[in-house]
């Protein structure tokens, strides 16, 4: 059986991983629309969280056993669609994740300075898709949200530049965040310190950022039952109160820092307010808990001057081609992983599993079970009656492929290739005592992986 894994980030790794170990004869193929893998876990991870892009060392680990074929820099619905995946694959499963931003349906949002979390993580991760430059005027910045987007990108706002410097971000990046007049980050939160989304390491490290001050309000602390019993029951939760409530502590004298990150809760965002087509400011409105973890608005509104919005609000699904796609929830629909029509019905090889499943919630514990669910059903329907609805590829050869993406003019980077980059940002990082430094350009990630960069030469 050949099987095409649409999406090279965890979710399309672990689905390969857990099928190559089932007892189906299989073949899969990777195929990847950047030219490098690892989806979030290199372009949606901040630099300054090198723990967390560990996982990419595991990742590494499955990949480079071979028996999982990598075809990237192959864009699904441009380079091939699912009628021509159809002639070289039996099956389909799509991994494609969420990397656009919710929408955020308040007044003002769409102003010039306002922005989503989901773009300036791509900007400062080196996504080759991005532009390279951000415009960072801002001294008063507002960020909404309540989860581990809204505190990297306030942390990355807030940091000196100079800091990020032993990390891989981009030196474009790093020229920008230089030039950044901002000393102050509001993130806002609509609900209380019970009920945030962050977590507990990614809060605490909060407080550690050099010349960075973190400021919270008393009156923003609140704890009605369902926050006690969130509590009770959540070590995390536990974690993140205790933190929060120990920094309402720090007097006044203590904050000295050249930049804050001010943490307000019971704050919904109401309005972005604008003036000649730009923000000067963020309306929110003070909420109040409702006895169960839930708020009700109070009627009772704060006007916040700040010069830029970003929304952190939660990722988003796009839509792929030939595919069926929820518009509400940003998900392709199915049913455990099994994809369905707009009529309910199973699409026969065709399977889903990720973000792009079951929506952008989660760490990757999910996704490990969320891929073990989704193979299990592949395996049931390979196994039922004659199994001859999963068989359907007319050309099985594993050139095939090949031979149609390079007579379309696609240069694909199979797994060499990304190791030729690899070993070549690795170089580049040792040049400038890093780990690594990221080739951003798209042409030039693809030209180094397939042997055709040359270096500049001096005169």
């Amino acid at each position: 059986m050949r099987v095409a894994v649409v999406g090279a980030g965890p979710a399309g790794i672990y689905a390969s991983d857990i099928l190559s170990k089932t007892d189906l004869d299989v073949s899969i193929d990777l195929l990847e629309r950047l030219p490098a893998p690892f989806g979030l876990v290199r372009y949606g991870v901040a630099p300054d969280h090198p723990r967390i892009k560990q996982i990419i060392v595991a990742l590494h680990k499955v990949l480079e056993r071979g028996d999982i074929r990598l075809l990237a820099n192959v864009d699904y619905g441009v380079d091939l669609k699912l009628e021509d995946l159809r002639q070289f694959y039996d099956v389909v499963i799509f991994s494609t994740g969420s990397i656009r931003d919710a929408e955020l349906p308040i007044p003002g949002i769409d102003l010039q300075g306002s922005y989503g979390a989901a773009d300036f993580v791509s900007w400062y991760d080196g996504h080759p898709d991005v532009p390279r430059t951000w415009p960072l005027g801002a001294q008063h910045v507002a960020v909404l949200g309540a989860g581990n987007v809204a505190l990297d990108v306030a942390r990355i706002l807030a940091k000196h530049a100079d800091d990020l410097l032993p990390t891989e971000i981009p030196a474009n990046v790093y020229e920008t965040l230089k030039a950044s007049p901002v000393t102050d980050v509001h993130v806002f939160a609509r609900r209380g310190p019970a009920q945030v989304k962050f977590s507990p390491l990614e809060l605490r490290e909060l407080g550690h950022v050099p010349d960075v001050d973190v400021v919270v309000y008393p009156e923003d602390f609140d704890f009605d039952e369902g926050s006690m019993a969130a509590i009770h029951s959540s070590n995390q939760t536990k974690q993140v109160v205790k933190t929060l409530t120990d920094w309402t502590l720090k007097e006044p004298e203590e904050l000295t820092a050249s930049r804050r990150i001010h943490l307000h809760f019971l704050h919904r965002p109401a309005e972005v307010l604008g003036e000649d087509g730009h923000v000067v400011g963020v309306r929110t409105e003070r909420t109040a808990l409702n006895g169960d973890g839930t708020v009700s608005g109070t009627g009772e509104y704060h006007d916040w001057p700040v010069q830029a919005v970003y929304r952190a609000v939660g990722y988003f699904g796009s839509p792929l081609v030939d595919i069926p796609f929820d518009g509400l929830k940003g998900v392709i629909p199915n049913r455990e992983g099994r994809v369905v029509d707009v009529d309910g019905e199973v699409v026969p090889g065709v399977y889903a599993t990720g973000w792009i499943k079951r929506g952008p919630v989660g760490l990757i514990g999910h996704t490990k079970s969320d891929a073990t669910e989704t193979i299990r059903h592949l395996v049931e329907d390979a196994a039922a009656g004659d199994g001859t609805a999963l068989h359907t590829a007319t050309e099985t050869g594993p050139d095939a492929v090949l031979e149609f993406l390079h007579a379309r003019g696609v240069p694909v980077v199979e797994w060499s290739g990304w190791q030729v980059l690899d070993a070549h940002e690795r170089a580049l990082g040792e040049e400038a005592g890093r780990e690594r430094v990221k080739v951003v350009p798209r042409d030039e990630m693809t030209a180094i992986a397939r042997g055709e960069h040359r270096r500049p030469t001096a005169g």
